[in-house]
């Protein structure tokens, strides 16, 4: 491929879970790959396991740029009653037995040739030599194309004309969302909702010729750095390390602006009113900042229901520089709604007087639309 023959919309790694969700509950269409096209750290290996364990089937994970074409095609020996040579399968693809599920052949495109043929068939014919892939099983393929800066073979349209194609690409929402499920660090989450170019910087890396950037992969393992106990000057070799040091550069000096500002500890415990205001983050980095460090304390009745009135004083925020407050109340509340039900305690956001307060300025801003 040369240049960026994409002529497929975009889409959002939650859109193409949803759709490969879909796919798999019509037996009929499950019976068609699907190409996951997508740059490295996008969570396409990921959302594959999820509908694996959505549907409780088995997933032969096979990264095939780890294995050999024997491995797939299987090995080769002579039986004497039939005076020919016949190919014994390999173990790890699905016996007869096994009537459903999803083989995953990752990194497609950067396999050799030589496998790639192998891989081939099973995506075109559903086998390979005498092997042949039960029908309720599922094929699904990803790889990156050259435009993605990644080692890669072209693919031809014979076999592009055998499958779906998703153009999957980040898009900040879906990963704030999956960083919240998985309890990333607040910093990185208040970082990323105030500089989202920089969840995902393959371009400017290859622009610019650099080996390391920043990807959705790389903000996970420099969430797990920030949670750790490393001493903090480890923790500046360890972020430079996965994201490059102009990257590391502009996300540290962010994050010292937001522990200067954001004292969530200090909020909680204040007092309503002048107490609490004084200590309200006054920069945007702040103010998101504030907020996913609240929802990270919000893990009972009385952090949940303070945090609430937190936000509610968002307004008495009186800084240089105008900032986006209904907005952020907005998803603060949101945010912590969601958390509240994932945790049982609805109850507390829904007797909270500050919530009340909010929902009926809401409505009445609704009304008035």
């Amino acid at each position: 491929m040369h240049g960026n023959p994409m002529n497929i919309p975009p889409i959002s790694i939650a859109a193409a879970k949803a759709a490969l969700l879909e796919q798999y509950a019509d037996a009929t269409l499950r019976r068609r790959a699907t190409m996951l096209w997508g740059t490295r750290g996008v969570g396409k290996s990921s959302i594959v396991r999820q509908i694996a364990a959505h549907f409780n089937v088995p997933l032969v994970d096979l990264r095939l740029t780890t294995i050999e074409p024997v491995d797939i095609r299987g090995a080769i020996y002579a039986d004497d009653v039939q005076a020919k040579t016949v190919w014994f399968p390999p173990e790890f693809l699905p016996a007869a037995d096994q009537t459903e599920g999803i083989l995953f052949l990752d990194e497609l495109t950067a396999a050799d040739q030589r496998l790639q043929i192998s891989a081939y068939s099973l995506i075109l014919d559903r086998r390979v030599g005498n092997y042949r892939l039960p029908d309720g099983w599922q094929v699904v393929a990803a790889g990156n194309a050259s435009f993605h800066g990644a080692v890669c073979h072209d693919m031809g349209t014979a076999l592009a004309d055998r499958m779906f194609h998703f153009n999957v690409q980040t898009v900040i929402e879906a990963f704030l969302d999956y960083a919240l499920g998985q309890d990333f660090a607040p910093e990185v989450m208040a970082y990323l909702k105030v500089r989202p170019d920089k969840l995902d910087d393959t371009q400017a890396q290859l622009a610019s010729d650099y080996l390391i950037g920043a990807s959705p992969r790389g903000w996970e393992d420099i969430s797990n750095v920030l949670k750790s106990g490393l001493s903090e000057s480890a923790k500046r070799t360890f972020v430079q390390g996965r994201i490059g040091a102009a990257n590391a550069a502009e996300f540290f000096g962010v994050l010292r602006e937001i522990q200067a500002a954001v004292d969530v500890v200090r909020l909680l415990a204040s007092r309503k009113g002048d107490e609490t205001a004084a200590l309200l983050p006054k920069t945007l980095d702040g103010l998101y900042g504030v907020i996913y460090g609240l929802l990270a304390a919000s893990s009972d009745e009385r952090t949940l229901g303070r945090a609430m009135e937190i936000i509610e004083q968002l307004p008495d925020i009186r800084g240089e520089v105008a900032l986006p407050i209904r907005e952020a109340q907005t998803l603060a509340m949101e945010l912590l709604m969601q958390k509240a039900l994932e945790n049982g305690l609805e109850a507390t956001v829904m007797d909270s007087a500050a919530y009340k307060r909010y929902a009926e300025r809401r409505r009445q801003e609704n009304q008035g639309a």
